[in-house]
């Protein structure tokens, strides 16, 4: 059993990647400073105040409301930090004390800030997505050389090129997705190698699937029509972490659905 200490500190990270992540996710899309101005209100400018800076509490303590000019801020915001503790709390108690466990800490953060900026505007910003090629092996690298860990690697960059070039495919077809997604599935693929090939397969499957069990509930709710965009984005993500977390036992079922055991 995992020790609290490692897991409430995950949470705390989490919380503080998540503040970040909010900044991250209005300010890239718009090619704005992280680092200038400091945080504030997009209404009126006012600074925001240390003590209504804490993940989540901040926006409880100000019910929502500039503290200046009293206008509504986004709930979005607590739901991004809080939703980023939870995750993370889930990697690290999917990897522990491990040497992965950074690089899918990594992941998780670019998986909320990549969602959360293509909901809103059909986008899978290259400032986040081309970087991760080069920060996702080095934040491997240490778990290659202490565990020898080169067929992981090896598996990761074949993953990573497979899902490119199929990706690649369905983007040039007509009507195809959007290259974002092209650029985006090699990084997945990545990670979802360096855990095994059922890894991958349960991701890309599982991003698909998701995807089209959306878009069927949206036109069924007459939320969309045949010719509404729908952001991918998330739906590979979501995908790729359900692989991370259950590749094995949906493989499992899955194998035993298609040949069920005989008595």
């Amino acid at each position: 059993m995992l020790p609290a200490f490692l897991l409430g500190l995950t949470a705390l990270l989490g919380l503080a990647v998540g503040s970040f992540l909010n900044v991250v996710i209005y300010r890239v899309p718009r090619d704005e400073s992280l680092v200038r101005p400091g945080s504030h209100c997009p209404h009126c400018g006012s600074a925001v105040r240390n003590r209504h800076n804490v993940p989540v509490v901040g926006w409880l303590v100000l019910r929502g409301r500039c503290a200046d000019c009293a206008a509504p801020i986004s709930a979005r915001y607590p739901l991004v930090e809080a939703g980023t503790a939870a995750l993370f709390v889930a990697v690290a108690a999917r990897f522990g004390y491990s040497w992965e466990l950074p690089a899918y800490l990594y992941l998780a953060a670019v998986a909320v800030a990549l969602a959360a900026i293509d909901i809103d505007l059909m986008r899978l910003p290259d400032k986040i997505v081309l970087p991760s090629y080069a920060v996702a092996p080095l934040l491997l690298l240490p778990a290659v050389i202490a565990e020898h860990s080169w067929d992981a690697a090896l598996r990761g960059l074949a993953a990573a090129a497979l899902l490119f070039a199929g990706y690649f495919v369905l983007a040039v077809l007509p009507k195809g997705m959007g290259f974002g997604d092209v650029k985006l599935a090699p990084l997945l693929g990545f990670y979802l190698g360096w855990l095994g090939w059922g890894s991958v397969a349960v991701g890309a499957f599982a991003g698909f699937l998701l995807g089209g069990v959306a878009g069927a509930v949206l036109l069924v709710a007459r939320a969309a029509t045949g010719k509404t965009r729908i952001p991918f984005g998330p739906y590979m993500l979501a995908g790729a972490f359900l692989a991370v977390f259950a590749a094995a036992p949906i493989a499992d079922w899955y194998l035993n659905f298609l040949l069920p055991p005989t008595v």
